[in-house]
């Protein structure tokens, strides 16, 4: 049986101030599905999430599971669960521990610390919890504010350029972690490697703030004019030994 829709998008806009962010935007997503959303830095896809995650208001229609949703509360916000980009904006907490165990508290869980020891062992950061946050790398901060998500249960994890603080072996964890997990995930990324391997749809936004791809992942990497058109290829002229020549380039991290 095919899965259901859980997310839809109908003409959204958002403008910060006077500049527009988001134009038109149409999107569906299918419980259980893995989206590669794609664009270059300023194209949009971190305000897209936000919206997603109802922290932005915005004009146009969003249909959760069916129902229009306009406002954020205790019970979206326990369904939609967002990773940002600079893991410092979302650490307040003393200590790793206290940071997992937020949002169970701010939900009612009882068992927290079961809870929080269970997920700290899935990420192997037991060894990390009676530390502060702040005092750990890049990547083991995205870790520990991922496993703050993943902890309650989320339906749906929104992750903005989650790999770009982590390590090589740390991204590959990752990804592996990801590929695993079994909910509805959308990773925002200008890094066509990481799209690649994490997800077979891609959305493709365009430095006009518009969706001007949608689909199987394979056929985009294909598609060079929409890559152009995205700002995710570029061409230039370099030097191979005794040789110059110029070829098309993806960007990676």
């Amino acid at each position: 049986m095919e899965n259901e829709e859980l997310i839809k998008l109908k003409n959204i806009s958002f403008k910060y101030e006077n500049n527009l962010a988001l134009d038109n935007i149409n999107l569906e997503v299918k419980e259980k599905e893995k989206i590669s959303l794609l664009g270059c830095n300023g194209s949009g896809k971190s305000t897209l999430l936000r919206v997603l995650a109802l922290l932005y208001k915005f004009k146009g229609e969003y249909f959760f599971k069916g129902k229009k949703v306009k406002k954020s509360n205790k019970e979206f916000r326990k369904k939609v669960g967002i990773l940002f980009q600079n893991p410092d904006a979302m650490i307040f907490n003393p200590t790793v521990f206290d940071e997992i165990a937020f949002s169970l508290k701010e939900f009612g869980f009882l068992d927290i610390e079961d809870r929080v020891l269970e997920i700290a062992k899935k990420f192997k950061i037991e060894h990390l919890l009676k530390k502060s946050p702040l005092e750990l790398s890049g990547g083991e901060k995205q870790k520990v504010m991922l496993a703050a998500i993943l902890v309650y249960g989320p339906k749906v994890l929104l992750l903005d350029e989650p790999t770009s603080a982590m390590d090589p072996r740390t991204t590959g964890w990752f990804l592996d972690f990801m590929i695993d997990l079994d909910i509805t995930t959308i990773l925002a990324t200008h890094d066509l490697s990481i799209a690649y391997e994490f997800s077979n749809r891609a959305v493709v936004m365009s430095e006009e703030h518009k969706i001007i791809y949608d689909g199987d992942m394979e056929e985009l990497m294909k598609d060079l004019d929409t890559l152009i058109k995205a700002n995710l290829i570029h061409k230039h002229r370099h030097k191979h030994k005794s040789f110059i020549h110029s070829h098309y380039h993806l960007h990676f991290q």
